[in-house]
């Protein structure tokens, strides 16, 4: 276990606190997954990315992570849980398939996509209809500590009733009495005593496919219960960070405390963290909205927003440039700058293998290394960790050039701090090594332009060899001379 003192801003006590897992060298981390109906947009890819990132700095620690993220396949509908159609039997009637069908085709496009972004699996990953049993469970616990009843079939959950002895919007900040002043509902339209309560389970209407047997009525689990029923059975009734989107916290993450409150007496989660979302155009991505982008239309260029195709370990990299609970805008030219920055950090990388040791080093890699650790330490701080990362690539090009020495030691804490960060903790890929047959193509056709160029000045023909340089970097190919030749490198 490296030596580091982690910070990690909690969204319940809204400040920054000292990570102290329950259990010394362990850590249990769920996150709440996405809702299969749709292909996953690069708005919710933001957030499974930032919790990717989380999960491999804390292994990265050397923590024992188990981290849940669980797939929403039923329960969910459009009006986060209450009325409504359920998109996964919209998308089925749509598209003339069995709910389960709708369910495969896009749990197995999350999985792709995902695996295209090289982010590490979860520990576990369970499903809503593989959990129907714990939930029900749950729901008779809540009934029998008296914070539930039925009516007509359906459960609900008795906000006012618990928040007697609780604090019902103690996540969100909202007080109860503001909800209910705000509130537009009829009680005659609903069964629920209070429009602040929630469904636990809900009485299947004739044509909803999906429905399982229940003590109260054929039907189907509210969608808050999902998660405390499976983040519970595999982390216990307390456990150390839940994660998910800033739009989940109000109301799901909020009735998601109330619930594990009522039934298991404990605060379930000691480090709450949110994820904000992605914008395009200013506005937020959503698919409701149709304001969106798919990561395949931004891997194959085959969009209207976008200027060219951008790879997946450069669009990751986009979003490691903000902080995980900032808003980040979506530009063609925010990700062109950032492509620029990815290859900068690639050919530095590359050129440590290049670089000639000394008996000292004239630069301070340790501060440097210490650096690093700390603004990963800061609240997963990568923006700062990435401005980090440049400045090595400012010592490699020194290192290169002859102006600073480093010693053989120190090269290899240079070479492995940088290994470990791009490649272990942000899970960036190195675009040549994804690439090497087309970057062999493209090196064998700049070294011909080099020789060409060489040729032209050998001859005194400075304007050819001027040319060969300028239309190269007019490519994005940057030709460097030096004592040892001419090199070059992708801006």
């Amino acid at each position: 276990m490296k030596q580091h003192e982690l910070f990690i801003y909690n969204s319940l006590s809204k400040k920054k606190e000292k990570f102290n897992p329950i259990h010394k060298d362990a850590v249990g981390m769920y996150v709440c997954g996405p809702t299969v109906y749709s292909n996953v947009h690069l708005g919710n890819c933001r957030t499974f990315l930032s919790f990717d990132l989380v999960f491999r700095y804390l292994k990265h620690l050397g923590y024992k992570v188990r981290y849940v993220r669980n797939i929403t396949d039923a329960g969910h509908l459009e009006n986060d849980g209450e009325s409504g159609d359920d998109p996964i039997l919209k998308k089925a009637r749509i598209e003339q398939l069995e709910p389960m069908e709708v369910v495969q085709k896009y749990t197995v496009d999350f999985h792709t996509i995902m695996a295209k972004f090289n982010a590490l699996p979860p520990s576990i990953e369970p499903t809503a209809t593989g959990h129907i049993y714990e939930q029900i469970h749950i729901v008779e616990k809540i009934i029998e500590e008296g914070f539930a009843y039925e009516k007509n079939g359906s459960v609900y959950f008795d906000v006012l009733k618990f928040n007697e002895t609780n604090n019902y919007g103690k996540l969100s900040g909202r007080q109860l009495e503001d909800m209910i002043s705000n509130t537009r509902e009829l009680a005659a339209q609903s069964d629920k005593k209070n429009p602040q309560d929630f469904a636990l389970w809900k009485k299947a209407e004739p044509q909803h496919i999906m429905r399982w047997p229940s003590p109260w009525s054929e039907g189907f689990p509210g969608w808050h219960l999902e998660c405390t029923a499976m983040s519970t059975k595999y982390l216990g009734n307390q456990f150390d960070i839940h994660g998910g989107g800033m739009d989940l916290k109000f109301p799901h993450h909020e009735c998601e405390i109330a619930q594990a409150e009522a039934c298991n007496h404990t605060s379930p989660v000691n480090y709450w963290m949110h994820a904000n979302m992605l914008t395009l155009n200013g506005k937020k991505m959503s698919k409701s909205t149709g304001n969106y982008i798919l990561p395949n239309e931004m891997f194959t260029g085959e969009n209207d927003i976008l200027s060219k195709p951008f790879s997946p370990t450069v669009t990751k990299f986009f979003m490691y440039q903000a902080h995980y609970r900032s808003i980040l805008d979506f530009s063609s030219e925010a990700l062109e700058a950032s492509e620029k920055g990815f290859n900068r950090l690639m050919d530095a990388y590359r050129m440590l293998n290049e670089i000639n040791t000394s008996e000292k080093s004239s630069l301070d890699i340790k501060s440097w290394v210490n650096a690093c650790y700390e603004a990963m330490n800061d609240d997963f701080n990568s923006p700062i960790l990435i401005a980090n990362l440049f400045e090595a690539v400012k010592f490699v090009n020194l290192l290169k050039e002859e102006k600073e020495t480093i010693s053989t030691d120190d090269l290899q804490l240079l070479k492995h701090t940088m290994d470990g960060f791009l490649f272990d903790v942000m899970g960036l890929e190195d675009s040549v090594s994804e690439n090497s047959q087309d970057a062999e193509k493209l090196s064998a056709a700049v070294e011909l332009l080099i020789q060409l160029r060489n040729q032209a000045r050998a001859n005194k023909d400075f304007a050819m060899s001027d040319k060969i340089r300028d239309e190269l970097s007019a490519k994005g190919i940057q030709l460097k001379d030096g004592k040892e030749g001419t090199t070059f490198s992708l801006n």
